[in-house]
C-alpha cells in the first residue's frame, strides 16, 4: 500500500472513531493493560467484544480485544498530575471496583491476584484476608482475629523470580462486626512499596452455575487454589444471606476471598458444612454486605479499652421475674 493512501486510511479513520464519540465525556481517559504487561492510556472512543479503539492524541489506535487484560478509567487526579492521596485522605476511598474487565480462566488470574491475599496468625490460630487498598487495609473474618490483638499478617511477592514471604506484626483492629462476621484491619508498619490491593466485584450479579475460585490458606498451606461454581447465589443461613459455593473452603481459608472470573471479589470465605459425607458445601459472606460494612465502619469502630467493641450482652429475664406468682391471702 502507498503511503499516501495509508496516511488518508488513517486519516479517515481517525475522524471516524472521533465522530462516533462526540457525545462522550472529552475528559474521561482510560489505562488499558496489555497481557504483555505494558499500559496504554487515551480516550476510550468505542470498545466492542472484538476491540478497542484509543485515541491517543496523534493517532487511533485499535487494540484486539484478546489482547487486553483489562481496562480502568484514570481518576482525575491521575490526569491532572495532582499527587497521589495522603493516608488520612485515602480513607475516602476505602475500596475500588474495576472499571472493565473481561473473564479469564483461573490459571491466567492466580498469577496477579495471589499477592493481594495474606495470611493472618494469632495466639489463638490462623486463617486469611486480602489487601483492599495499597495502604495496608485488610480484610478477614471476625472469627479469625477474635479475642486476640497480636496479630502477624505475611503477604507474599514475587521478586526477581523468587517468591518472598514479608510479615507485618503491627497490625491494628480498625474495625468489627461479630455479627456479619466481618473484621478491618491496617499495616501499621512501615510499607517499603504499596502493597498489591484486589478490586471488589458485585454479588448481586452472580449467577447459579457461575464459575468461582478462591485463593487462601487452608491449613497452614498458603496460596492453595480452589475452583467450583455457584451454588447458590442467595443461601439464607442461621439468618444471614450466604453464597453457596462447591470451592472448597477448609480451616484456614477463613477471611479469604472468593472470585468470580473477571478476577473480582464478590465474597468473603467464612464457613463451611462439615459431616461425614459432605463436600462441597462452603459459604461466603456476599461483597454486598463487605461494601456496607466497609461504608459503615464507624458504627463498627473498635474500642481497644473495650474488649466487646461497645456491645454488652444482658441475661434473658427468668420466667419467675417475667410472671410473678400472685401473693396468696393471708388467714390473718
Amino acid at each position: 500500500m502507498k503511503p499516501s493512501i495509508r496516511a488518508a486510511l488513517c486519516a479517515g479513520l481517525l475522524l471516524l472513531a472521533r465522530a462516533s464519540a462526540d457525545d462522550a465525556d472529552p475528559d474521561t481517559r482510560h489505562r488499558l493493560l496489555l497481557n504483555s504487561g505494558n499500559e496504554l492510556t487515551g480516550r476510550l472512543l468505542k470498545r466492542t467484544p472484538e476491540a478497542y479503539w484509543v485515541d491517543v492524541g496523534h493517532d487511533v489506535l485499535r487494540i484486539p480485544a484478546e489482547h487486553v487484560t483489562e481496562a480502568a478509567e484514570v481518576r482525575p487526579d491521575e490526569q491532572t498530575g495532582a499527587p497521589p492521596p495522603s493516608p488520612e485522605r485515602f480513607e475516602d476511598r476505602l475500596w475500588a471496583e474495576r472499571a472493565t474487565s473481561r473473564a479469564r480462566p483461573v490459571e491466567a488470574w492466580v498469577p496477579r491476584l495471589s499477592a493481594g491475599v495474606v495470611e493472618i496468625r494469632s495466639r489463638a490460630g490462623q486463617g486469611s484476608g486480602f489487601i483492599i487498598n495499597p495502604r495496608g487495609m485488610i480484610l478477614t473474618n471476625h472469627h479469625v482475629i477474635a479475642g486476640d490483638r497480636e496479630l502477624t499478617v505475611t503477604v507474599f511477592e514475587e521478586s526477581q523470580g523468587h517468591l518472598e514471604r514479608i510479615q507485618y506484626r503491627d497490625i491494628r483492629i480498625i474495625a468489627l462486626d461479630p455479627a456479619n462476621d466481618l473484621a478491618l484491619l491496617r499495616i501499621e508498619d512501615e510499607l517499603e512499596a504499596p502493597l498489591k490491593w484486589l478490586p471488589f466485584g458485585r454479588s448481586n450479579d452472580m449467577q447459579t452455575g457461575e464459575p468461582v475460585f478462591a485463593i487462601g490458606s487452608p491449613l497452614g498451606l498458603d496460596r492453595t487454589v480452589s475452583r467450583g461454581i455457584v451454588s447458590l447465589a442467595d443461601r439464607l443461613v442461621g439468618g444471614r444471606l450466604y453464597l453457596q459455593t462447591t470451592a472448597q473452603i477448609n480451616p484456614g481459608n477463613s477471611g479469604g476471598p472468593l472470585f468470580n472470573l473477571r478476577g473480582e471479589v464478590i465474597g468473603v470465605n467464612t464457613l463451611k458444612f462439615v459431616h461425614t459425607g459432605i463436600e462441597g458445601v462452603g459459604f461466603a459472606i456476599p461483597s454486598e454486605s463487605v461494601k456496607l460494612f466497609l461504608a459503615k465502619r464507624d458504627a463498627y469502630a473498635f474500642d481497644p479499652r473495650n474488649a466487646n467493641t461497645g456491645y454488652r450482652y444482658l441475661n434473658p429475664p427468668r420466667k419467675s421475674e417475667r410472671n410473678p406468682e400472685p401473693a396468696k391471702e393471708s388467714d390473718r
